[in-house]
């Protein structure tokens, strides 16, 4: 049986606002250490490909003009690839941390599964942005299939801070 989404917004606690911004601090210097690696490798590549013509007996397999374009098309191709991955995570986080607010979100437990090989609880609900969560063994025994519950998460990121 689905239900309307029940939806609200509540301003972020400073536990939540620290969590976000660590998250934010340690995906922004990975993703920057991955496009520094990603930018030499726009360098080296065309170089690779050089000494391969040359191993093949071309007669000027150093031209720059190939070079260059080798260069830019690859630094294009990664700026796109970066330029998108920061719009898919990194902006989201930020905007979430810049909003202060997170997500308060009512739903139903459409099912519950206990997993006995790391002795864990899970419920299923009936949400458009969790499909289950990890719960305590006291909620496990004490909500049933069909019961209420809300989730929190961030508004834009979706990162989930917990259940009431």
């Amino acid at each position: 049986m689905k239900q309307e989404v029940s939806i609200h917004k509540e301003v972020l606690s400073p536990e939540e606002l620290q969590f976000l911004m660590d998250k934010d601090r340690k995906e922004t210097r990975t993703f920057y250490r991955a496009v520094r690696v990603f930018m030499a490798v726009c360098f080296i590549i065309p170089f690779i490909v050089a000494w391969m013509r040359a191993m093949d007996g071309d007669e000027n397999p150093f031209e720059l003009g190939a070079y260059f374009m080798g260069v830019t098309f690859l630094l294009c191709f990664t700026g796109l690839c970066a330029w998108l991955a920061y719009r898919r995570s990194l902006q989201k986080v930020k905007a979430d941390i810049r909003q202060m607010s997170k997500t308060v979100e009512r739903t139903r437990i459409t099912r519950k599964q206990y997993m006995p090989q790391n002795h864990t609880y899970y419920f299923y609900l009936d949400s458009p942005n969790k499909l289950s969560i990890e719960v305590s063994e006291n909620d496990y025994h004490l909500l049933n299939d069909g019961d209420e519950l809300n989730i929190e998460y961030s508004t834009h990121a979706k990162l989930y801070f917990g259940y009431f």
